[in-house]
């Protein structure tokens, strides 16, 4: 599909599946390479990273222990400013390498607060891998460890992204036509 619509918006198709399935690639190996020995703790962030982190995790390949976690900043096409834990990581992270997987990094907030939160909770390395980044949004000191793609700032849906909760089960990526 070259276009969708949902709700009051219609978007046009920006990255294809096998443009993401490629970038995800490339991104398990350098984790799976910083990893090997460390005992990880992956940690996938809800919902929006779902797809996400299953493709990883079947392109890692290597032993993992996986958790989830929930955080929510937005409503509608931007963010609140203000991050509500919904579900805070519920596997012990002392002196383990923890390992966050993300969807997509905007403004950066949401995973600065989460990292620095699991820092001071006694992980002893934590990394963040983000299947997509936004550098001009960014509003935050952050720097992601792996990333998948760099992405101008449109707003998008589809593979785990969504507009008001629609759209996350597009396999394909989609930004908003102005």
């Amino acid at each position: 599909m070259d276009r969708i619509r949902l709700k009051d918006k219609e978007f046009e198709l920006f990255i294809p599946e096998s443009d993401i399935q490629a970038a995800i690639a490339k991104m398990a190996v350098q984790i799976k390479a910083d990893v090997e020995g460390k005992n990880p703790l992956f940690v996938g962030v809800l919902n929006g990273a779902f797809m996400f982190v299953a493709e990883l995790m079947r392109e890692l390949d290597v032993p993992y222990e996986l958790t989830f976690a929930r955080y929510s900043s937005y409503q509608g096409t931007s963010s609140t400013g203000i991050l509500n834990e919904i579900m805070p990581v519920q596997a012990d992270i002392r002196g383990r390498m923890v390992v966050l997987l993300e969807d997509i990094i905007d403004t950066g907030f949401t995973m600065s607060y989460v990292m620095e939160k699991l820092r001071s909770e006694g992980a002893a390395d934590v990394r963040l891998a983000t299947m997509l980044f936004k550098p001009e949004s960014l509003k935050c000191e952050l720097t992601p460890d792996y990333v998948g793609l760099q992405i101008p700032a449109d707003f998008i849906v589809g593979h785990g992204l969504d507009y008001d909760e629609l759209g996350r089960s597009y396999k394909d990526i989609y930004k908003v036509v102005e």
